[in-house]
């Protein structure tokens, strides 16, 4: 009787496990978290913060792995050559999975061809900010004191060459009469040390970039994108409150895998993500950060994608910009 139960048991175990995805169940390579710009950024804390639970979900080492250089899109390249096997993964926002496909001629690779979404997690809005040396608390003094900068010429930082913070700077010169010049990063960790220390006035980015320094009266932040003011930054308008309307569509930030990726493991990792995103832990931390948190299943990031890739192909068709 006991060798009978004992058979039935180890039978029990085997259709439990035969019935979990492979990759799942028997593979215990770590997963390589690919991350497309420096350490001690907004994406790489987000990603280390993501990566740290994630890999109990999934009881596999989560390894962030940092590629930074041309606004992720080495990180998009070393996606695209990786082996679709469930062992590398790609977190990214808007720019390098929606705007530098339209942006550059040969990026090294194709979204829709060469991806597969895993899963989003949330949504966020860009902002612009003033460095501590530049005495303006709001757009309209910002306004006033670029042009008062002799022919109403200023420099403002941006994460990444020819990317959304780029094609709103040429939207607030336009609008204001401005002659804004964008300086492009490597990143927002460096664009940051530079308005820390007054090397340059004012930065467009992504509000978690900015928030801790906000809070910390380091910077300030004068507008923010989207239709509606952040939770976390309640006292900072939005654009389209002071008039400028047309930004509203926020960017997000997912996950992505190779094409070809085994649809065990998409499951798999898009049911984890979920759990992950749903726990006090993570969500508290990535609101803070001016995160709008949410769980988007494959097929809903892929929606939100192509759609916010639809608007910016109007914006960026507009100002006449050429892929370089």
């Amino acid at each position: 009787m006991i060798r009978r139960r004992r058979f039935t048991a180890t039978l029990l175990a085997a259709a439990s496990s035969a019935a979990l995805p492979r990759a799942w169940a028997a593979d215990e390579r770590p997963v390589r978290l690919l991350v497309g710009f420096p350490a001690g950024g907004g994406s790489d804390a987000i990603a280390r913060l993501l990566a740290d639970k994630l890999k109990d979900q999934l009881q596999r080492a989560v390894l962030v792995e940092n590629r930074p250089g041309a606004g992720g899109q080495l990180a998009a390249q070393q996606l695209k050559a990786a082996p679709a096997d469930g062992t590398t993964v790609f977190l990214s926002h808007d720019h390098t999975i929606s705007i530098l496909p339209q942006v550059v001629a040969r990026p090294g690779y194709a979204p829709h061809d060469d991806f597969v979404p895993l899963g989003g997690f949330a949504t966020f809005v860009n902002g612009l900010a003033v460095s501590p040396g530049t005495p303006a608390k709001s757009v309209a003094e910002y306004v006033q004191w670029v042009k008062s900068q002799g022919g109403g010429k200023s420099a403002v930082g941006i994460p990444a060459p020819a990317s959304t913070p780029e094609f709103l700077v040429q939207l607030l010169a336009k609008r204001y009469g401005l002659d804004l010049t964008p300086v492009p990063y490597k990143g927002s960790a460096p664009m940051m040390a530079d308005m820390l220390g007054n090397q340059i006035p004012a930065g467009i980015g992504s509000v978690q970039d900015f928030i801790e320094y906000q809070r910390a009266g380091k910077l300030h932040m004068i507008a923010v994108l989207g239709a509606q003011r952040q939770a976390a930054m309640p006292d900072v308008p939005t654009l389209a409150e002071l008039g400028f309307k047309g930004l509203e569509d926020t960017p997000f930030y997912g996950i992505w895998a190779p094409k070809g990726t085994p649809a065990g493991f998409i499951n798999s990792f898009s049911h984890a993500l979920e759990k992950v995103v749903a726990l006090p832990e993570v969500r508290k931390p990535l609101t803070d950060m001016g995160l709008t948190v949410g769980y988007m299943n494959p097929q809903q990031l892929d929606q939100r994608e192509r759609a916010y890739t639809k608007v910016w192909a109007r914006i960026i068709a507009e100002s006449g910009f050429k892929p370089l």
